[in-house]
């Protein structure tokens, strides 16, 4: 009796057994289909189409994106040949300056350098000046010249224009009038004023005559605008 006890016994330890592996492996087989991923479950007509991974950039198109360097262009009168003005492609005439010391001589007086030619060209420098009679610039009495301002090249095209503007020590008092130097005044129908690597102009006032004391005149640099 006790014998075939220990078969049932040991017959039904064996059927719970084989259960638990029954089961065991039932579960092994839902967490396997449980990890099927969602790409490997698309539909055919989807299976070319794959999700970037997570925190990698997407690859954007050739060129797309790339900045473009911005538009340049050259500057104002760059790469300019243009040369010094000849004396020949210059016309130079002179009025008095509205703005002058008080006297009752010239006082100052503003240069017109008009270009005659048919080519741009460039004037610079502050002029050198001297007294002349009309019709003899080359016999003439410089002055002593006080440069002014800072000289710069101006480029001036067909037609137009570039201005100098000289001061002179003023005559005092009427009639024939006196320096306060104690000098006599001195009176020019024409001036010969010269720029640098441009040469000399003989111009004359076309409101009167240059008078002057000491023979001293400050002048400016050429400029592109007209001085008052």
């Amino acid at each position: 009796m006790q014998y075939r006890s220990g078969i049932r016994r040991t017959a039904m330890a064996m059927a719970a057994i084989s259960a638990a592996l029954v089961v065991t492996a039932c579960q092994n087989g839902s967490d396997d289909s449980a990890a099927t991923s969602p790409s490997q479950s698309q539909s055919p007509g989807n299976a070319a189409t794959s999700s970037p991974v997570a925190g990698t950039p997407a690859a954007k198109p050739s060129g797309a994106g790339t900045p473009k360097a911005p538009a340049t262009s050259a500057s104002a009168g760059s790469g300019s040949t243009a040369k010094a003005c000849a004396a020949t492609a210059l016309k130079a005439t002179a009025s008095q300056a509205a703005n002058r010391p008080d006297g009752t001589g010239t006082g100052a007086a503003i240069v017109e350098f008009t270009n005659v030619s048919a080519q741009a060209c460039v004037l610079q420098g502050h002029p050198s000046v001297a007294g002349a009679g009309n019709g003899s610039p080359e016999h003439n009495k410089p002055l002593a010249v006080t440069p002014t301002g800072t000289a710069a090249p101006v480029t001036v095209a067909p037609g137009a224009k570039a201005w100098v503007k000289l001061t002179f020590v003023q005559v005092q008092g009427e009639a024939d009038g006196y320096c306060k130097s104690g000098a006599e005044p001195v009176v020019y129908p024409t001036l010969v004023v010269g720029l640098p690597g441009s040469g000399a102009q003989q111009v004359a006032l076309s409101d009167g005559q240059f008078a002057e004391c000491d023979n001293k005149v400050t002048v400016t640099a050429v400029s592109g605008v007209k001085p008052s």
